[in-house]
């Protein structure tokens, strides 16, 4: 398993309703709600960003191919918005692109060569692929069962109750967590800083670390 994302997009709220810190790999920025559902509409809000994130795929995508064409687009405009539906108690979603280029002299075989590129921009694949949304909460109270795994610069502490088979560990590190061996945690399969970076990346506090010189 490898993340798309070298590092996550983390997101903080504190107590001012609902106004959210989003943390990216080049800076921050703010997500709220609007006025209307109690916040102060300081920032986009969720169905915002999620729009968002499909037009700018959708213009990227097909900026990307109409340079590789070499054709004259100046502009490309994409509105999205979105609507849903409940029949039998499942909600359906419907979401609408409506894509122009305005300015640019494109036949109708071009706009439609285009129309089946913005279809198969990456955004629109993850909406329209099988999606299925993990979430873990992490965990550091103590429990009754630690099992300890060290090395000579660290111990690696596991906590098999809160342990959610996120498969973070066996997959980005294989030569220190391996489900196969026995025990399954080798603390001499990599250097002790490699070990607590992927330590760390648990989402659930299964895993933690103590340094033996302390």
């Amino acid at each position: 398993m490898q993340y798309k994302m070298e590092n996550p997009v983390v997101g903080k709220n504190g107590i001012e309703r609902y106004q959210c810190k989003i943390t990216w790999r080049n800076g921050t920025f703010i997500a709220d709600e609007p006025v209307k559902s109690g916040g102060k509409d300081l920032g986009p809000d969720p169905y915002t960003l999620l729009l968002s994130s499909l037009a700018s795929c959708t213009m990227i995508t097909l900026r990307m191919y109409i340079e590789r064409k070499g054709w004259t687009v100046p502009e490309i405009m994409v509105k999205a918005n979105l609507w849903q539906e409940k029949k039998e108690e499942i909600t359906k979603t419907i979401i609408d692109r409506d894509i122009t280029f305005p300015g640019a002299e494109l036949d109708t075989k071009q706009k439609d060569r285009l129309m089946e590129i913005a279809q198969n921009c990456p955004i629109s694949k993850i909406l329209e692929g099988d999606i299925k949304v993990r979430s873990f909460v992490h965990h550091d109270e103590p429990v009754e069962q630690t099992i300890k795994y060290a090395n000579d610069d660290i111990t690696v502490l596991w906590k098999p109750s809160f342990c959610k088979h996120a498969a973070r560990c066996v997959t980005q590190l294989p030569s220190v967590f391996d489900i196969k061996a026995k025990p399954w945690t080798n603390a001499y399969g990599a250097p002790s800083d490699m070990i607590i970076e992927q330590v760390q990346r648990c989402p659930t506090g299964a895993l933690s670390y103590i340094k033996n010189h302390e």
